[in-house]
């Protein structure tokens, strides 16, 4: 004879007049809360922020940095060798006789460091990595589209006064643009157009990012985290020193804009569009090797005025949008 399995079901709802079935509280999630009405600079603020976590993670994400890029070139060179690409000719500084392969590898030296970041601020501060995205805690997709329609217009803008700076010093612009023909022009700018966002990318959230919100995790004020993170982001690059005066004010004017848009967006569509122009001028006239070779072509005074204009429009507009359109600054 069957027995009466009783009231209580093994699954499904309980009868009435009987308690819930036991539900065990879900595991504690290894990300902790992020800090609400925070800035973009402080979203690392959270219960676990200790100095020596943002000490640990810069040195992750230093070593693992140069590692990744040595790793990548050395992994290029092997690879040429393979493949046939001859070496340079002469001694000028290339790795490699091909300027197209050559970019290919200086882009993924660098791009590889994005994933490294954000599994830094993961592991080691305890915090979602969309907190280095924006103070929504993702990246802004719309708002980053906008800000790429922008920095095509300050980049139209400062190309066109340096132009005129060039113009009535009496210097010569004819190093500026060129055509060497769809055959060079085209491969460029295949990977140009498919490398260029993620190098990008990996540099303004080292930068601007996980720099930023490191120091500014202890520190109050964004001032020291935005000259040390320019300073460090200027002395990567190779160009003389008004190239120099050049990168830094880039860095400096990027992390401020971060902070005050309340994510990378902004900083990302500049420096994409920036180093998409850069290297697309380049590899049209054909000088693709001397745009890798920072320090063979010397920086013309001039190109400060650009940079002056392009800089000044970028984050006016950028600060004019944010606020027409109600773009988050604190966390919610």
């Amino acid at each position: 004879m069957q027995e009466n399995p009783g009231p209580h079901l093994p699954y499904g709802a309980q009868p009435p007049g009987y308690p819930p079935y036991y539900q065990a509280p879900p595991p504690p999630s290894w990300f902790l809360p992020t800090p609400h009405g925070a800035r973009y600079d402080h979203l690392a603020r959270n219960a676990a922020a200790r100095p020596w976590r943002a000490i640990l993670g810069t040195l992750i994400v230093a070593v693992g940095f140069f590692v990744i890029g040595i790793v990548v070139v050395y992994a290029g060179l092997v690879l040429a060798a393979i493949l046939g690409i001859p070496a340079p000719l002469a001694p000028t500084g290339d790795l490699f006789g091909d300027p197209v392969f050559g970019l290919v590898v200086v882009l993924l030296s660098i791009a590889p460091v994005l994933a490294l970041v954000l599994g830094t601020a993961a592991l080691v501060q305890r915090r979602r990595p969309g907190t280095l995205s924006s103070v929504a805690g993702r990246l802004r997709w719309s708002w980053l589209l906008s800000c790429a329609g922008l920095a095509i217009v300050a980049l139209v803008l400062g190309q066109g006064t340096q132009l005129l700076a060039l113009s009535l010093t009496g210097a010569s612009s004819d190093d500026m643009f060129g055509w060497s023909g769809w055959g060079v022009f085209l491969p460029a700018m295949i990977v140009i157009v498919l490398l260029v966002p993620f190098q990008a990318a990996a540099e303004e959230y080292i930068f601007r990012g996980w720099l930023v919100q490191a120091v500014g995790a202890h520190v109050s004020s964004p001032v020291w985290a935005i000259f040390l993170g320019s300073a460090l982001f200027a002395s990567l690059h190779g160009y003389s020193w008004i190239g120099l005066v050049d990168v830094f004010a880039f860095g400096a004017v990027m992390a401020w804009l971060a902070v005050r848009t309340g994510g990378l967006e902004a900083p990302i569509a500049l420096h994409v569009m920036n180093n998409m122009l850069a290297f697309g001028l380049s590899a049209a006239a054909g000088q693709l090797d001397d745009a890798l070779n920072q320090g063979k072509v010397p920086v013309p005074w001039q190109a400060l005025a650009g940079t002056v204009v392009q800089l000044g429009v970028y984050a006016w507009g950028a600060l004019y949008l944010a606020k027409k359109r109600s773009i988050s600054t604190v966390s919610e």
